[in-house]
């Protein structure tokens, strides 16, 4: 009969102390349901300030077939100071060593990314409307490149 209790108290103890460890390491409610684009941890890499010396040179459009990333590429020439302020949200600053956006544009990386044309074409966008590089940034974040209109950009720029 006590080998019986023993058994019992030993298995109940067990099954409690399952269970402890998952509730103690479960995130807040309110931390499960934070977007990336608002987790500052998430934030992928940038420079805060202008750059002090000279930029990498970007890719040369003409490189390119497609008329969209020859055009984000031209654009990315113009705008460099902008896009090293600027994160990445394809996260390249941890697949491929990336310290601003202008990396993406410095290789041929954004030539296939979505992610790397929109940002940039949303920072050329930005800045014509007088934009700082801080609030274009501030944008990125918050997600608003995912709404620019690349339509606009299949066609040779003037």
């Amino acid at each position: 009969m006590a080998r019986v209790a023993s058994a019992a108290v030993l298995f109940g103890s067990a099954l409690a102390f399952t269970f402890v460890p998952l509730t103690a390491t479960s995130r807040p409610p309110q931390e499960q349901n934070t977007p990336p684009s608002e987790a500052t941890d998430d934030i992928p890499a940038y420079h805060a300030e202008a750059p002090k010396g000279d930029l990498p040179e970007t890719v040369n459009p003409e490189r390119f077939s497609n008329l969209l990333v020859q055009n984000a590429y031209a654009i990315a020439a113009k705008i460099k100071k902008t896009l090293y302020q600027q994160p990445c949200y394809c996260h390249c600053d941890r697949s491929k060593g990336h310290t601003s956006l202008l990396d993406c544009f410095a290789s041929e990386h954004g030539s296939g990314c979505g992610t790397c044309i929109y940002e940039d074409l949303y920072s050329y966008e930005q800045l014509h409307k007088g934009k700082t590089a801080a609030q274009i940034r501030r944008g990125i974040i918050k997600g608003e490149w995912k709404s620019v209109d690349a339509t606009k950009y299949t066609e040779p720029l003037k």
